[in-house]
């Protein structure tokens, strides 16, 4: 199959899904204006358009249309209901399937009545709509509820780069690391952890457990909210126990999973969670908020537990239980592994995504 991705070469997932697809034996073509974070495998082919931001969208779409001319792919799919969405719509070469990913659903639509008319004319004119997550489906079809056949694309983990890491032994250790591996923004709740995590440190002052291990909290991820993080720490009485990584590239994210004992991720927003089907992979258990599709990847009280968002309380009971039952790490620990590696492996959600682009392209085929 040929395939084109319109979509930001900036995100790892553009990344991956192109990758995923070529390593499937597909001729894979990514047009976009951003230039990529990681490398691309060698076989894909990347047309990378001058970044002109919002405008770039409009004024790239003759210059797309002679590509795909040329190209002649099978199909067309576009990633972002908002930017890229618009380009596709605009260069009008089907069939073509549009990704839906978060921001552009949730977000977008509601800064005036023009955003929204825009992201719903992108959904109405592509042939097929996807999205990663049964909740971010369900968001989308409050916009365009004619579109009830929304494809679901979820995320996966490559299992290999995971082969060397195992659930810790169910065995208390002297030293416990808590963590998440996220941007830190507003929408993801990290605040929320540092709040969990003093509440956590007080809740164990009066525990009557004879050995309790030292704990840590590790944040891995850079972004606009960390200054504001350090200064919760310390206001907190907590900075001492918080190591603060920063950004690391998306192929270290395995090394640093194997470094935490207990993944966390508290967001009060999320539209799939895929940080959290790696921490699985990795054999973490993990404490979720109730946000988005978070509780679409944790089995509660099996892989994980499920908290209300924003709710520092609830998140530190549930640690809390984690930190002092080694036994119950290793057995969500080992849950979350296997469960990964029946739902979530990459070669699974790949073909998932062929099925979509051949059912996409038949149905064209057969309409035209």
């Amino acid at each position: 199959m040929n395939i084109v991705f319109l979509s930001a070469s900036s995100s790892i997932h553009t990344i991956r899904w192109a990758n995923g697809l070529s390593a499937a034996g597909h001729e894979v073509h990514v047009i976009t204006q951003q230039p990529a974070v990681d490398p691309f495998d060698q076989e894909v082919v990347v047309h990378q358009f001058p970044f002109l931001g919002v405008l770039g969208y409009f004024t790239m779409v003759p210059a797309v249309r002679k590509l795909l001319n040329k190209i002649q792919p099978d199909i067309v799919n576009a990633h972002y209901a908002s930017g890229y969405g618009t380009t596709a719509r605009l260069v009008n070469y089907h069939p073509w399937l549009l990704s839906v990913w978060g921001s552009d659903v949730y977000d977008f639509p509601y800064k005036s009545p023009l955003h929204k008319w825009l992201v719903k004319t992108n959904l109405r004119a592509a042939d097929q709509v996807a999205s990663t997550s049964y909740c971010m489906a369900e968001q989308t079809r409050s916009l365009t509820p004619e579109l009830t056949g929304i494809a679901i694309t979820p995320f996966g983990v490559d299992l290999a780069v995971y082969e060397g890491i195992r659930p810790e032994p169910p065995k208390q250790k002297s030293i416990l690391v808590i963590g998440t591996v996220k941007t830190m923004k507003p929408q993801y709740g990290v605040d929320t952890l540092v709040e969990a995590f003093a509440l956590l440190l007080e809740h164990l002052k009066s525990s009557t457990e004879p050995t309790l291990p030292e704990l840590e909290l590790r944040l891995v991820g850079g972004g606009e909210q960390t200054l504001e993080l350090q200064a919760l720490a310390q206001r907190l009485g907590v900075e001492d126990k918080i190591n603060f990584v920063g950004r690391v590239p998306h192929t270290h994210v395995p090394q640093e999973l194997a470094k935490l004992d207990v993944y966390v991720a508290l967001s009060r927003r999320e539209s799939f969670g895929v940080a959290i089907i790696e921490a699985g992979a990795a054999g973490r258990p993990v404490v979720v908020s109730d946000a988005g599709g978070l509780p679409e990847v944790t089995v509660d009280g099996e892989t994980g537990f499920v908290v209300p968002r924003e709710n520092p309380e609830a998140a530190a009971v549930a640690l809390k239980k984690l930190v002092l039952d080694a036994e119950l790490r290793h057995r969500m620990g080992s849950a979350g592994q296997q469960h990964v590696a029946q739902h979530y492996s990459w070669s699974t959600c790949v073909e998932t995504m062929l099925s979509v682009y051949r059912r996409t392209i038949e149905k064209f085929n057969k309409d035209s």
